[in-house]
């Protein structure tokens, strides 16, 4: 199987840019040179500083071992950086609906859109998103990564491919699903919009963000 990288075509540059600037302020923060931090990934340090300049989109699994190298997790990386000391202290978080931020995931190079419905740094145990479908899948391109995730359908109709078998969910319909299958979803008959909740990848991704998949 080969990885196919998310070089940024559907991520818009500003967010490709903002998640290189966090990983390279986290590694300055720790002291972390590129020379080891090649080290420790197993990248080149000429594919880790077009990461950090905002010229490579990292798929989900890089991403992850960039993480573990600075010790943090993925979910910190993807989201605006908040720095505190000691154990984190209880927390909540509103965010308005007319304030939601569009964020760049693995996925929004194949035209998934991310809008963040929580703010909240890495102690936060979910990853809840509103999520714009794509009309067409990318070829034989699928998702997998650890965790889990849950999606109900907030308007439209949206196809689920889950390894060979097909579900269509209509609006109000929901699905849970282990993310280590092979998937991925698209919208039907017009835009579709979807509440999605994802488990935070603080442990190890033992799967590409992207595989070529064979169709059934």
């Amino acid at each position: 199987m080969n990885e196919r990288t998310a070089n940024g075509d559907g991520a818009r540059p500003a967010e490709i840019e903002a998640l290189g600037r966090r990983i390279q302020s986290r590694r300055s923060q720790r002291g972390v040179t590129l020379d080891v931090m090649a080290v420790r990934t197993g990248f080149s340090k000429g594919y880790l500083s077009r990461i950090e300049n905002g010229k490579k989109t990292p798929p989900l699994d890089t991403l992850a071992r960039i993480a573990r190298a600075l010790g943090t997790d993925v979910n910190t990386l993807l989201s605006e950086e908040r720095v505190t000391g000691g154990e984190a202290a209880p927390f909540f978080s509103v965010v308005r609906g007319g304030s939601r931020q569009r964020v760049t995931r693995p996925e929004s190079a194949f035209g998934y859109e991310y809008y963040r419905l929580a703010e909240g740094d890495g102690a936060m145990l979910m990853q809840p998103f509103l999520m714009q479908l794509p009309a067409e899948f990318d070829k034989h391109v699928f998702f997998e990564h650890d965790g889990q995730e849950f999606m109900h359908v907030v308007s439209g109709r949206v196809e689920w491919q889950i390894g060979h078998e097909r579900l269509v969910l209509e609006t109000g319909d929901s699905l849970y699903l282990d993310s280590r299958i092979p998937h991925r979803a698209r919208a039907l008959d017009g835009p579709a919009s979807a509440l999605i909740v994802l488990t935070p990848q603080r442990e190890r991704v033992s799967a590409k963000a992207a595989l070529q998949f064979p169709q059934p």
